[in-house]
This record gives structure tokens, sequence and C-alpha cells, in this order.
């Protein structure tokens, strides 16, 4: 037995290149799908309540795989669960290219996601493996780019293939890249210490996949199922059991899936709730931009897709540059500057309407991603480098896996509350309007007017001049109900700054705690 750090490749730059390969990839796919689903239902002869299982399924196995990497990464070497990955993604790529069926995509997309939920904590683990303490940080920082950059560029590529080329190129285009990244890290990079040996936690596999699968299920569905309804209920109550029982295991199970000790940890613990609550905070709000640009303002999906490209390309600019303070400075300055940027730029959109020039909303975008890039990154590597190199592979496994669920549970909040804003602030405006004013009526008239121009009769234009004016005044209580809905992320982002002053660093190097076997081929 000696001292070993893990070492996955002589050149750690090209180790970088060949895991972003495969992050770009998987995260790429979560945005890219979104844009192609109407024409996947007109093809599958589908509707909404079908060809959504397209999306939830991917989520859903997603939260299922990825408390066991850090299991398969010790077990097996994360060189080969890398490998695996791009395998299955690849595989689940090419049967979604192919899918005859909206069952058949379905399952498709289920193989997929078993690769795309391994690729994350595979990667990182990589890289905090790869790289020293004290250059982490900008390594993250550079692989954050794919994480921030791939998500915008991905409905501008969809709306583009969908558009002028064929809608299931959006999968088959993995193929060629997936290939590619298997075969550079077959060549490239290096086997990870493992323990073959080590006991599989079934008990803890069950408790969590259960848990993990009712509460996403939970709360991807509350909006459209009810969050008082009998199935969500039941679903919360079957995630409470499960979840309870799988910290048992986990406490009691001398080869843990989730090594849960490593939140006695308190700056790795510390980290984690501040992910939580910044995810919650900055990505929980970021699906309603899209919604606003599309259905408010009436871009269409790929020129939306490049009005919000300047904001990622801002975000995946500045987390090098994040990396790089953090490596100096420590996470606490980076991230209070960070999140300042987003709560401003939060609240700035929160005073913005339907009708506000298009440069000021990309202006602020661009700000609040940059806060982003600030602020991510660098409160996860704080708390990765709290814990010896044996133990990253199961934190980062943890990590992930809050994350998801943080995301979904801002994603519900926010969801929920702008709904019951739309309600409030269209039941205002319909109380506050006067049908019997001036205004009100020459509107009515110069709408019936160009109606019947269009060859409408009188009685059907008076209709339409109603519904013209009812859309209208629900597109406007739908833009103030998502500056609304900004505007309480703000307040979430609030709590994140409030928690980082209790962050703790450990700015210096530490030497492994514990000796680790030569690895194992």
């Amino acid at each position: 037995m000696e001292y070993q750090r893990h070492n996955f490749g002589e050149n750690k730059w090209l180790t970088m290149f060949v895991v972003v390969i495969g992050t770009f990839m998987a995260i790429l796919d979560t945005s890219i799908v979104n844009i192609a689903i109407p024409k996947m239902m007109q093809v599958f002869a589908v509707g909404t309540e079908e060809i959504q299982w397209v999306l939830t399924g991917y989520m859903l196995v997603m939260g299922v795989v990825i408390p066991v990497t850090g299991y398969l990464g010790d077990t097996y070497g994360y060189k080969r669960l890398y490998i695996a990955a791009l395998f299955f993604f690849t595989l689940g790529s090419a049967l979604c290219g192919f899918a005859w069926s909206n069952n058949s995509m379905i399952a498709a997309r289920v193989v997929q996601a078993i690769g795309g939920g391994m690729m994350m904590p595979a990667s990182m683990t990589i890289i905090f493996n790869t790289f020293p303490k004290e250059e982490r940080g900008m390594a993250l920082g550079i692989w954050g780019i794919s994480v921030m950059v791939a998500p915008a560029i991905g409905p501008t590529l969809s709306g583009y293939l969908v558009e002028y080329f064929n809608w299931r190129l959006i999968f088959t285009i993995n193929i060629p890249i997936g290939l590619f990244g298997m075969v550079m890290a077959v060549l490239f990079l290096k086997e990870s210490v493992r323990r073959p040996h080590a006991t599989f936690d079934l008990p803890g596999f069950i408790t969590s996949s259960v848990g993990f699968f009712a509460l996403l299920l939970a709360l991807s569905k509350g909006t459209d199922w009810g969050w008082s309804s009998a199935k969500i209920l039941f679903l919360f109550w079957l995630s409470a059991l499960s979840l309870t029982l799988f910290a048992y295991f986990e406490l009691k199970s001398p080869e843990p899936l989730l090594d849960l000790s490593v939140l006695k940890n308190p700056t790795f613990s510390m980290s984690l709730i501040i992910t939580m609550i910044n995810t919650m905070g900055l990505f929980g709000g970021l699906f309603l931009f899209p919604i606003f640009f599309e259905n408010l303002r009436g871009y269409p999906p790929m020129d939306t897709g490049l009005i919000m490209l300047p904001a990622a390309l801002a975000s995946g600019l500045v987390m090098p540059i994040a990396g790089r303070l953090f490596d100096r400075f420590g996470a606490k300055p980076v991230v209070l500057f960070g999140l300042t940027l987003a709560i401003i730029s939060s609240y700035g959109l929160s005073l913005t309407h339907i009708n506000t020039e298009l440069w000021w909303l990309q202006t602020l975008l661009i700000i609040r991603a940059m806060g982003i890039g600030f602020s991510m990154m660098p409160v996860n590597t704080a708390g990765m480098n709290a814990l010896p190199n044996y133990q990253v592979g199961r934190a980062s496994a943890i990590n992930n896996t809050l994350r998801q669920v943080s995301s979904s549970l801002g994603v519900a909040i926010i969801t929920t509350i702008t709904q019951q804003r739309v309600a409030f602030h269209t039941a205002r405006m319909v109380e506050g309007l006067n049908q019997a004013s001036p205004v009100f009526q020459d509107t009515v008239n110069f709408l019936k007017s160009g109606l019947s121009i269009m060859g409408v009769s009188p009685l059907v234009s008076v209709k339409g001049a109603m519904g013209v004016i009812a859309m209208r005044l629900y597109q406007v209580a739908y833009a103030k109900a998502i500056t609304d809905a900004i505007l309480v992320t703000a307040f979430i982002m609030v709590f994140g700054v409030i928690l980082t002053f209790f962050l703790k660093e450990e700015r210096k190097p530490q030497e492994e705690k514990e000796k680790l076997p030569v690895a194992e081929f």
C-alpha cells in the first residue's frame, strides 16, 4: 500500500478535451430535443400527454442512474465508466434517430439517459483527480464552458436542423461525435485507482431509485396533476419513505452506495446547500426566457436561440476567469461577486415589460449569465477540494444528484408562481377594464374595421375584436407573471449570498488522509 493520487492522463489538457466532448454532447441534448417536440407529435400522431414522456422519462432515469455512478467508478474505474457513458449515450442517440413510434422513442431516450446520467459525475471526477488543487478552479471553469454554452446552442441548432433538414438529425448527429469521443478516451485516458471487490449496496440502490424517481416525477407533474392531487401526494409520501430508508441503510452499510460521511465535512455540506439554493434561483427561472420571447414576443425558436446565445457565451467566457480567481483568492469573494451580479440583473429583469427593447433585455440576460458563470463552479470546487481524492467520486454523485433535484424543485416552484400570478394579473386587468371608455371603444372599432376589410361579418368581427383584446390581456398578464417569478429568483439568491459568508475553505492543498491501492487494470 502506498500514497497514490489518481492519474488519468499524462497530458491533463488532453484529458480535459476528451471529457468536454462527452459533457458538451450530453448537455446539448437536454435542450436540443425541446424544439423538435411538435414535429415528433406530428410524426408519431400523439398528443401532449404522450409526447412529454420523451422528456420526463429522460430526467427520471438520470435521477436513478446518477447516485450509482460513484460505486461504478470506484469499482470499475472512471475511464471505463466514462467510455460506458459515451457508449450508452451514442447507442441511445442512434435508436432515437431511428425511432418508429412514440413508445420506441421513449425507450431509446431511457438508453440515452443511462449514458447522460453517468457522464456528468464521471467527467467531473476525472477532472478533479487529474488536476492538482491549485489548478482545479481554472480546470472546472474551462469544463464549465460546455455546461453553459451547450444549452444555449441547443435551440438554435435544433431549430435550424428541424426547419432546413430533418428532425432526426438532432439525434444522429451525436453518433460520429460519440464514436470519436470513445476512441479518444480509449487512447488518451488512463485508468483510475479501483476497488474491484467492493460490495454493491442493493438496499441503498433500490431505496434511492424509488425515492428519487418518485420525487422527480412529483416535481415534474405537480403543476399538471395538481399539487394536492392524490397521485402527487402519494409520490411525495413514497419519496419521503424511500429516502428515509435510504439514509438509514447508507449510515449502517460498511460500503454505502452514497458515502454520506462526506456530509460531516462542513465545507462540503455548506457548498451543497449553497449550490442547491443557487441552482433553484439561477436555473429555476431560466426556462421562462424562451417562453417570453417565443410565446409573448412572437420570435421563432431559432431566433430565440440566437437572442439568448450572447448570454450563454458570456457565461462560458467568464468561467475560466472565475476559476483563475478562485485559485488565487478562494471561492467566497468570487461567488459573492457572481451572485451580486445575478441578483441585480434579475431585479432589473423584474422591472421590464412585454414591450421592453430587445437590446436592454439582452444586456440584463448577459449580466445575469455572467453572475451564473462566476458563482456556480467556484462553490462546487471549494466543497470538493475539502475532501480527499478517494471520496471525490462518491461526493460528485451526491453533488450531481442534489443539483438534479434542486433544479427540478426550482422549475416546479417558479412554474407554480408564474401560473398563480398570471391568474392574479388577468383578474386585476379585467376588473380595471372599462368597456364604456372611449379608448376601449376606439380599439374595438379599429379591430372590427380590420376584420371587416378581410371579409368578416359584423357579428363575427365583434367577437373577433374581443378575442384579440382578451389575448393581449393574457399576454400582458403572462409577461407580468414572468417578471414576478424572476424577482422571486432574486430573493432566493439572496439566501445564497447569506450562506456564502459561512463557507469555510482550506486554501492549502492537503495530503491524502488515507492510503489508496495502486490502480488495478
